[in-house]
């Protein structure tokens, strides 16, 4: 009799369970898709939740291949291990440097080298003034408004490239410079010390370093000082990024005064640094500064002597400017919630107009004819103009129209024959300001600044490049461009006369741009 002998059946081992880790990926992409085309006008808020969303993607991609794949363990062990070894050596290589002006990171090579202290020439003394080099003394050019008359410039810049007079590599910061006569000035971040540098503006060389012992540093803001310096006669007034302020001699460097506006009394220092480029009205130096009773600051510009302050609002990320609004002479702040006018006598509040808050507020208020005012800020917020004026009762702020088409979050603003230009979000925009219409939007620059010269529109893109645009309402028409940099500018550029002084973080540059006969 034959008996048949049977065996016990092998176990199978489940099939990879594929369909969470499809899930997820499909999920992740649709609503990243979503929020990125129909998100609204806030691109930053709508960016962060991207990377939110693909950070959150990955982590249950991550836990799916631990728990839920069925795979085998030596595969999800050895799986894991890799991909932490990649990590640890991708963070071993890189650092974040930052963010770019949409709060998308930027990667940096952790060995590079930082540029060592500037040290002056020997003593050099300043070179001659270059030819037709006119005074660029403040933030934004002589007036504070971005527009540089006067001067018409070359369209073809293949006709007639502009020259490149000296290249260097400076400290870090988004300072730009202030241009006196040959002197060319900025601030810089050099390891521990917050410096002042003055340039010979002909040659690059420097001619003095004032250094103080402080250092402002965060993974979205950035390293060192943000101010431009403001140059009155032989003075040099500059703000740094924990609010130092100095007054120093134009020719030597040499300290004349100091004081720091965040001395412990100020509790809302802003979180992306001190800001505040100086504004000097006759014998006062004006700053923002923040908290209560403190808005605006005046200090005797010989002395450093507080005069006076006023308001309550705390300090954010714009500079006080100059105007004349109902025949009456006064300062603009835009603060963390709210542009204000400030008597310039006394520092009294004449009028407030409240701003959303929740946000930086960067663009400086732009004054237009017939007492209006234009005040613009980024996050989806937009652009309001108000209508100032004065009567028995006081002072009113009516607002005119309201847009979100013009979102200026942190590059300013400049007008020509009724039209304001400026960056949308980082796109190049013509808005009517009669009307609050948009006449065009194009040109992808990012988040940089611009300068209006004669009837063109000087723009340093963030991507580190100049370009030349008609200043029309009709159609955008870009002109010339020239590649100066290749990595992040934020920096406001200076134009003294011909002559184009451009910075970022890392390297500084003059060129010479032909002008029209």
């Amino acid at each position: 009799m034959i008996s048949l002998m049977t065996s016990p059946e092998t176990p199978t081992r489940p099939d990879t369970r594929w369909w969470p880790l499809v899930l997820i990926i499909v999920a992740a992409v649709s609503t990243i898709a979503f929020y990125e085309l129909n998100g609204g006008p806030d691109r930053q808020r709508i960016h962060m939740l991207t990377m939110a969303i693909a950070l959150g993607a990955f982590l249950l991609a991550s836990l799916w291949l631990l728990l839920l794949s069925r795979l085998p363990w030596r595969r999800r062990i050895g799986s894991a291990v890799v991909g932490g070894l990649f990590l640890a050596a991708f963070f071993a290589a890189f650092t974040i440097k930052g963010v770019d002006g949409d709060l998308f990171p930027i990667l940096e090579w952790r060995w590079q080298a930082a540029p060592g202290l500037p040290v002056a020439v020997n003593g050099a003394k300043p070179t001659k003034a270059l030819p037709g080099i006119r005074d660029f003394s403040q933030f934004f050019g002589p007036a504070r408004d971005g527009n540089i008359k006067g001067l018409t410039l070359a369209r073809d810049w293949q006709a007639a490239p502009p020259q490149l007079l000296w290249r260097r590599s400076v400290g870090a910061g988004w300072s730009g410079f202030a241009i006196a006569g040959n002197r060319a000035i900025t601030q810089e971040q050099h390891g521990s010390d917050e410096t002042v540098v003055c340039y010979d503006a002909a040659t690059g060389d420097v001619q003095w370093v004032h250094s103080d012992k402080a250092r402002y540093f965060t993974k979205l803001g950035g390293l060192g000082p943000r101010a431009t310096p403001t140059v009155d006669g032989d003075l040099v007034f500059t703000q740094g990024s924990t609010g130092l302020v100095n007054c120093l001699d134009l020719k030597t460097g040499a300290r004349v005064w100091q004081t720091n506006v965040s001395d412990g009394t100020q509790t809302t220092d802003p979180p992306w640094g001190t800001s505040c480029s100086p504004l000097v009205y006759g014998n006062l130096v004006l700053l923002q500064v923040g908290g209560d009773g403190r808005s605006l600051v005046a200090h005797d510009k010989k002395t450093g002597k507080r005069l006076w302050s006023g308001g309550d609002d705390a300090a954010h990320y714009s500079s006080p400017v100059l105007a004349r609004l109902a025949g009456i002479e006064q300062v603009l702040l835009f603060s963390a919630g709210a542009v204000a006018a400030h008597s310039p006598q006394n520092g009294r509040v004449l009028w407030r107009y409240p701003w959303k808050a929740g946000h930086p507020h960067v663009c400086l208020p732009v004054i237009l004819t017939g007492d209006r005012i234009l005040v613009s800020s980024g996050y989806g917020t937009g652009a309001e103009l108000l209508q100032i004026a004065k009567n028995d009762h006081g002072w009113t702020a009516e607002r005119l129209w309201q847009s979100r088409r013009l979102k200026a979050k942190f590059a300013n603003l400049v007008v020509r024959d009724g039209f304001v230009y400026g960056l949308d979000d980082g796109i190049l925009t013509s808005v009517d300001i009669a009307s609050g219409q948009r006449t065009w939007k194009r040109g992808r620059y990012g988040h940089g600044q611009l300068l209006l010269v004669d009837d063109v529109l000087l723009v340093t893109t963030e991507y580190g490049s100049v370009v030349l645009v008609e200043a029309t309402p009709d159609k955008p028409r870009q002109l010339a461009e020239l590649e100066v940099f290749d990595s992040k500018t934020w920096n406001p550029p200076a134009l003294a006369g011909p002559y184009l002084f451009i910075r970022n973080d890392r390297a500084a540059a003059c060129y010479r741009l032909a002008l029209l006969d």
